[in-house]
């Protein structure tokens, strides 16, 4: 059995118990976010499957849609924007397919990202335009890590999401200190909960490893308030309005993204 077929069973079980836990709850919030999960674990899960490929295809899909919205947020020109995205992309695609040459393609990257601003002569935002662009190229370009993690990257991704449900479940429920200032809703009891509830996930498909568990207890939660940073500076809720229940896209995978870099990291 492939090690994706045997995380399928633990993901459509803990998709069909959560469904469970939101219809009890009755709470059309919640019943719109798991609809939500509901389409989206089947889509990642089935490119998993497909190997190096399918992962390259939805980590450049993620990465392009999170490049325009972290765009968006930080009010980057569409320009800066457009070289960003096709930055991100490079990197993706060159972990799939030639990853000794991704420290090259990510610096050519940069180097893109940072004549935008110079070529169009802004001496007015062209600091702030630059700076913005080089912290989204290293934010979102750790997604290129995917392709090459594999079976890995989907158990990160299975353990990080099951840790922001429980994390958002017992935060509320235990209450206690606040996390931090840039996300006051979350709580210190939701998130050792969540992170106890994401390394049970790692024992659980046997992806246990001390830099799996660092980048889920401590990455996850990193990543997410990453995002909120971004967020209060730009004075928004979500990062965007387009997904059901949930806002953005970045709103479902900065704990991933976060995941993703203390791995690399760590290696």
């Amino acid at each position: 059995m492939s090690p994706v077929a045997a995380l399928a069973p633990w993901l459509g079980g803990a998709l069909l118990v959560s469904g469970v836990a939101v219809g009890v709850s009755r709470r059309r919030e919640l019943v719109v976010r798991w609809c939500a999960w509901a389409v989206g674990v089947p889509v990642v899960t089935a490119a998993f499957w497909w190997g190096r490929p399918g992962i390259a295809l939805l980590a450049a899909v993620a990465a392009v849609v999170a490049v325009l919205e972290f765009g968006a947020l930080t009010r980057l020109p569409r320009a800066d924007r457009a070289v960003l995205a096709a930055a991100v992309t490079g990197l993706v695609v060159t972990a799939a397919a030639a990853p000794e040459q991704v420290w090259r393609v990510g610096a050519v990257g940069a180097l893109a990202v940072v004549a935008v601003p110079l070529v169009a002569g802004d001496a007015e935002d062209g600091l702030r335009r630059l700076g913005t662009a080089l912290l989204g190229l290293v934010w979102l370009g750790v997604l290129a890590a995917l392709a090459p993690l594999g079976t890995l990257g989907l158990a990160l991704f299975a353990a990080v999401s099951i840790a922001d449900v429980v994390a958002y479940f017992a935060g509320r429920r235990l209450g206690g200190p606040r996390l931090s200032p840039l996300s006051p809703a979350k709580r210190w009891s939701g998130t050792l909960c969540g992170a106890a509830a994401g390394l049970a996930v790692l024992a659980l498909v046997s992806a246990w490893s001390w830099p799996a568990a660092v980048a889920v207890a401590v990455g996850g939660p990193a990543g997410d308030l990453a995002e909120s940073l971004v967020k209060r500076g730009a004075g928004a809720k979500d990062s965007g309005r387009w997904l059901a229940g949930a806002g953005g896209l970045l709103d479902r995978i900065d704990s991933l993204v976060g995941a993703l870099a203390v791995v690399v990291v760590l290696g």
